[in-house]
């Protein structure tokens, strides 16, 4: 009797063990990404080109941002992050106390891209295009450019050229 007792008191727990074992794994695979809040053309653009992003960059699988947003998407871990709408560069602007003329940028694939170095690894963001597109690359990564040659197809199909 005393079997029965225990068998039966333990089947309740092993679906409620198993649905929290679930969300603990939900939560733990979306990735914190500041979203940006682009307006008009440029939200149109972003929104344009979430639809063509590719599942994988660089060999690594796309993953889900937190918020989930049109403005932003991840891969790997840790996560590359893409966000579309973001300002205008800080170096790329004059009277900023980090004005740069003569910063870095590189054509990968027919998009160009600013190239700034961080702490844990690169910010590329698109230039001479209508609206800006950013990408942090981790250092793990390196060489943190490859990303870049999975992504220019979905840029130029949806962000125009021109400034």
């Amino acid at each position: 009797m005393l079997g029965r007792v225990i068998s039966s008191s333990r089947r309740p727990l092993v679906p409620a063990l198993l649905t929290v074992a679930f969300a603990a794994v939900g939560c733990s695979s979306s990735v914190p990404v500041a979203a940006p809040s682009p307006e008009g053309a440029s939200a149109r653009q972003c929104r344009a080109l979430q639809k063509e992003l590719p599942r994988t960059v660089d060999g690594l699988e796309r993953g889900t941002a937190d918020p989930a947003s049109d403005f932003t998407a991840v891969w790997g871990d840790p996560a590359v992050r893409l966000r579309c709408g973001v300002a205008k560069p800080a170096v790329l602007t004059p009277g900023s106390e980090h004005y740069n003329p003569g910063a870095d940028a590189a054509e990968v694939n027919g998009v160009e891209w600013l190239f700034e170095k961080q702490d844990d690894g690169y910010r590329f963001t698109t230039v001479l295009r209508k609206t800006y597109v950013e990408v942090s690359v981790p250092k793990k990564y390196a060489p943190e450019v490859d990303v870049l040659t999975d992504l220019a197809d979905a840029v130029k199909k949806t962000v125009p050229a021109g400034v």
